[in-house]
């Protein structure tokens, strides 16, 4: 009987609990921020409420089936190099968004002020020679992740009018999930 699967399963879930889980709550709060737009409601008080609601729940649970299935899948189909890449390449199109957008919230807003052009510029160069290393198409899979990321937190400060840090972890996790499909295919 062949477990690979399995292992590859329990691989996923502890790279997902080491990682605490951490972007599945922005998940939450974008999906009810998003839901509470359509009845008037201010997306900003939602979002920071501590409660959630059902559509939060069930974006959540989405996400973490689908990440975990295409962790599963790329590692049971010996794609380490590019399960890695995808990590890479989700970390830094969340620093280009922080060089783009303008948040509605102090940390994020500290983290920009922070982020210096220099070591935007030397961050990209060294982590894209990382990633070309570990997979040739890399730089391929970076224009069309940072690409993702754009379209991703445009959309969703179209539906409630800011960026904050839970914009930034939902757009990362949506990047990841479609990297995933995408190299799967």
């Amino acid at each position: 009987m062949h477990l690979e699967w399995y292992g590859a399963l329990i691989s996923a879930l502890v790279y997902m609990m080491l990682y605490g889980f951490l972007h599945t709550e922005a998940i939450m709060d974008v999906a009810d921020a998003m839901y509470a737009s359509h009845s008037g409601k201010d997306a900003y008080e939602i979002i920071k409420e501590p409660t959630v609601g059902a559509m939060g729940v069930l974006y959540a649970i989405a996400g973490v089936l689908l990440k975990l299935t295409g962790i599963v899948f790329l590692f049971t189909h010996s794609f380490f190099m590019e399960f890695v890449a995808i990590l890479i390449i989700s970390r830094l199109s969340l620093l280009m968004l922080f060089k783009i957008h303008n948040f509605r919230s102090s940390f994020a807003t500290t983290l920009k002020e922070s982020l210096s052009t220099p070591y935007l510029i030397i961050a990209f160069l060294l982590f894209s020679l990382i990633g070309s290393l570990l997979v040739y198409h890399f730089i391929l899979l970076l224009l069309i992740g940072l690409i993702l990321a754009l379209l991703i937190s445009y959309a969703i400060k179209s539906k409630i009018g800011f960026v904050n840090g839970d914009v930034l972890g939902a757009t990362l996790e949506g990047v990841e999930i479609l990297l995933f499909i995408g190299v799967v295919i």
